[in-house]
């Protein structure tokens, strides 16, 4: 039925909706007429009772519902009725379709007049089945809305609240009824409740409830976040038509600040894993610096910097903690010198931070690279000076809300100071976010103090090393030489492999490679040793396999504690000490006689050398090879090979040619490959001019490159020594040789010799020196010698004059007395040259001295002084 409106516009009748009341009580109605028969019967009564109309018109109704046993109670009823008596009661009656089920219906009675004012009734029926269900229905849904322990809303269709729980009024204040007709903005902020209203309108529309709807807000009186999970559903009538929607919020706080806890403590966990994985990776300071920060930002905070102290990154060895005191340099001193070394930021317009009351130029910041003091009394100080935590709160108006001041500790010394700020919006810092800085700042400053350790026996190390290998660019006669050293242990830059280079008499040139077993810096240490040994034996100038035998004697005596005149106990207490510290080593020392071009090799446990000669294939060189030195007890044998020009050396350790995953034969083989490759330097023509280390032959280096870059090397595995010679000898115009007979005119023929080559050389500034010394050492040799006198002239970087007998007694400068006619002889070569002395040969010996040419500066003469001082 539509709506009638009254003149004054307001409803005056309105059908009801579907799913109204009596859509589920299903009231009846029938009339009783003056004669106590049915006269009116509803379309309701044919439903209820299963009775037509045509079936109870006209009869009584005592014979149509009542059994008969109650039929005469009922007749009295019915006479009541029709005396104008009401009655309500419940009425017995048979339910349609069954045979003796019996149905209750409560009836109401009403007196009634016809048009003839006789009496009659009517009567209205209700089953009360439907009645009480409709009860329990209403008591089950009070009993659940009403003592619910969740706050329960029924919103209508215009989305107002049409009832509320007393849990939720606990709440929200008031009494449950007074929360009638609100809406979600009088509990939520604007944008929390934007949400909910969505979701009412789209769970109202759609019929698809809305599950754990997450909302935040705060209750009357409490500034606390709450969190609530919201549940809603679309009500229906018993028609199915929507008439609301019905929301069950639960209070989840608790929950949802476990669950943020349970995250917090996942990305610590995550954040100290990736601490693990990517703090320390480098030895660099600054490098750990900025892997710190790299992990902390923006997991952790907004922004962060890293100071470390000035002395650390100097390298200086005093305590990098320690406190200047602030009477010496007045009261605003603060702390020692440090250096602002990492910076980040994960907000884009973020400048650098200035901590509040720690900055010593006041609120200017500090820079990355900027060496700065914090003021004594500042958080950031106390924060160094007590190695505690501070937490620093923003100033008003800046981008930081809080920061954590951090000192980073490692082995109880403070090294720097770590700052971790969160900017305004951000996650407050908690007593987790404490123990993860402090976590992380330790580990960062363990990495650091590391590194700073490292960089120290790193310095150590490299000084040892450079100490013990030859300089850069050796250089040697009728030799072009390029060496390369890289050792196995990356970490110091030092190991057991060494080579060298030694000037010999005689512009002759010992070339020595050698290796130590074992590593790192105790290998280094044994291998100065034997290198020292070395070069004090070649001083000797004796025949290669007797420095092997030295230097095996000295490789035995390496690394034990005790002498042999010490006592047999405490020799028997430190013996498996002895043990331990025996040092194995093998060699080669090879002598080259540039005039010759004649090799001498000898072998201690090494590597061949090899021999590259122009226009042929490599071959390895057969030189016996020995017991390593430190074993003992086998004698060494040499092998003199003649080099032609033009040949190359090489000298190595098995470094070079060996690892674990590559056989010796295998690295051999690929070595005299590279060497033979289109890399090799052809043969060049040695002029006898003076050799500069920049006269080195650019293409012999290229070959070490070369042999490095094609050979897997595995480097890191071991050690390498690489040294390689071009041979290129003395040219025969830059030798003299002659042989004297034994008579005193010898000594005149000497002279007239030695002049007339150092014309030749146009060394006329050296005639008259030279010719007195050459007097003097043919004079001795026919003194004191035996058989026949060679004299030899040798012209390189250096003039050198070697004269030659058979006599095994060797020369001694001594100090001549005032009435002795002679013996004065060797003082004036000792005075006169730059360097003189004698060696012994095969065959007897030989006396030398040299001189340097007059391109390398003026001689020395000798000064009235000096001369008298030989008388």
């Amino acid at each position: 039925m539509s709506e009638i409106s009254g003149s004054t516009g307001s409803v005056v009748w309105q059908s009801n909706p579907p799913g109204s009341i009596y859509d589920y009580i299903k009231a009846a109605s029938f009339s009783i007429g003056p004669d106590g028969r049915i006269d009116q019967w509803s379309q309701r009564a044919v439903e209820l009772f299963g009775l037509t109309a045509a079936e109870v018109r006209g009869r009584d109704p005592i014979e149509v519902f009542v059994p008969a046993q109650l039929r005469p109670h009922g007749r009295r009823q019915v006479s009541e009725i029709l005396d104008g008596k009401e009655w309500t009661g419940l009425v017995p009656y048979r339910l349609p379709g069954s045979e003796g089920a019996q149905g209750v219906a409560e009836i109401y009675v009403m007196p009634s007049e016809t048009e003839t004012g006789a009496r009659a009734a009517l009567c209205i029926v209700v089953d009360v089945q439907a009645l009480r269900r409709i009860e329990t229905d209403l008591a089950a849904s009070q009993a659940i809305f009403g003592q619910s322990p969740f706050g329960f809303l029924l919103f209508g269709t215009d989305l107002k609240v049409q009832r509320a729980n007393q849990r939720f009024a606990t709440i929200f204040g008031g009494t449950a009824e007074e929360h009638r007709g609100r809406t979600v903005y009088d509990y939520l902020s604007r944008s929390e409740a934007d949400r909910m209203t969505a979701s009412l309108r789209r769970v109202l529309a759609t019929g698809e409830p809305a599950i754990d709807l997450q909302l935040v807000g705060s209750i009357p009186n409490s500034k606390d976040r709450r969190h609530w999970s919201i549940n809603l559903y679309r009500v229906h009538s018993g028609s199915g038509r929507p008439v609301g929607v019905a929301g069950i919020g639960t209070d989840v706080t608790r929950r949802h600040v476990a669950a943020r806890e349970a995250a917090n403590a996942r990305r610590n966990l995550a954040i100290l894993n990736e601490a693990s994985a990517r703090i320390g990776n480098s030895l660099d300071l600054e490098t750990t610096a900025r892997e710190l920060l790299d992990v902390a930002v923006p997991g952790f905070c907004d922004l962060a910097s890293v100071d470390l102290y000035q002395g650390l990154l100097t390298g200086e060895e005093a305590p990098p903690g320690r406190w200047d005191s602030p009477r010496a340099e007045g009261a605003g001193a603060g702390t020692a010198t440090l250096r602002r070394v990492a910076f980040a930021s994960a907000v884009s317009d973020a400048p650098l931070i200035t901590t509040p009351g720690c900055g010593s130029r006041g609120n200017t910041p500090t820079s990355v690279g900027e060496v700065h003091r914090y003021a004594f009394n500042s958080p950031c100080a106390n924060a160094l000076r007590a190695a505690r935590v501070q937490l620093i709160p923003g100033e008003e108006g800046s981008l930081v809300q809080s920061t954590l001041a951090v000192p980073m500790m490692a082995h109880d010394t403070v090294v720097g100071l770590v700052q971790f700020s969160r900017a305004k919006g951000s996650e407050p810092f908690g007593d987790r976010d404490r123990a993860l800085a402090t976590e992380l700042a330790a580990r960062a400053a363990v990495c650091i103090d590391n590194a700073r350790l490292y960089r120290r026996e790193h310095e150590r190390a490299l000084i040892l090393q450079r100490s013990l290998l030859p300089p850069g660019d050796p250089e040697a006669a009728g030799l072009d030489i390029a060496c390369r050293y890289l050792p196995g242990n990356t970490a110091t830059e030092v190991g057991g492999d060494w080579f060298d280079v030694i000037e010999l008499p005689g512009h002759r040139t010992a070339l020595v490679i050698g290796d130590v077993m074992g590593r790192g810096l105790r290998a280094a240490v044994a291998m100065g040793e034997l290198r020292t040994a070395v070069r004090t034996l070649a001083l000797l100038d004796l025949e290669p396999a007797e420095v092997l035998s030295a230097l095996d004697e000295v490789a035995r005596g390496l690394g034990s504690p005790i002498g042999a005149q010490q006592s047999a106990r405490v020799a028997h207490k430190s013996r498996e000490a002895d043990l331990a510290e025996v040092y194995l080593a093998t060699c080669v020392y090879a002598v080259y006689d540039p005039v010759t071009r004649r090799c001498t090799f000898a072998n201690a446990g090494h590597l061949p050398p090899i021999l590259v000669e122009p226009g042929e294939e490599a071959l390895l060189l057969d030189v016996p090879p020995g017991m390593p030195l430190g074993v003992g007890g086998e004698p060494f044998e040499e092998v003199e090979v003649e080099l032609p020009e033009g040949a190359l050396l090489a000298l190595y350790t098995d470094g070079l040619v060996e690892s674990r995953e590559q056989p010796l034969d295998d690295g051999l083989r690929a070595f005299r490959t590279a060497l033979t490759g289109p890399s090799r330097p052809a043969p060049g023509h040695r002029s006898p001019a003076v050799i500069r280390p920049a006269d080195v032959s650019k293409s012999l280096e290229d070959v070490c490159d070369h042999v490095l870059n094609t050979l897997d090397t595995r480097h890191g595995e071991d050690d390498i020594a690489l040294l390689m010679a071009q041979v290129q000898g003395l040219p025969s115009e830059a030798v003299g040789d002659w042989r004297l007979p034994r008579e005193p005119r010898s000594v005149g023929r000497a002279r007239e010799l030695t002049r007339g080559q150092l014309l030749t050389w146009d060394l006329e500034a050296l005639v008259d020196t030279v010719e007195l010394l050459v007097s003097e050492l043919v004079t001795n040799a026919l003194r004191y010698g035996e058989g026949e006198i060679r004299l030899r002239l040798l012209r390189d970087r250096t003039l050198v004059c070697e004269v030659w007998d058979a006599g095994l007694v060797q020369p001694r400068r001594r100090r001549a007395r005032d009435t002795d006619e002679g013996g004065r002889g060797l003082q004036l070569v000792g005075m006169l040259s730059a360097g003189w002395g004698s060696r012994r040969t095969p065959r007897g010996k030989t006396v030398w001295f040299e001189l340097a040419l007059p391109d390398d500066g003026p001689s020395a003469e000798p000064t009235v002084e000096q001369l008298l001082s030989m008388f």
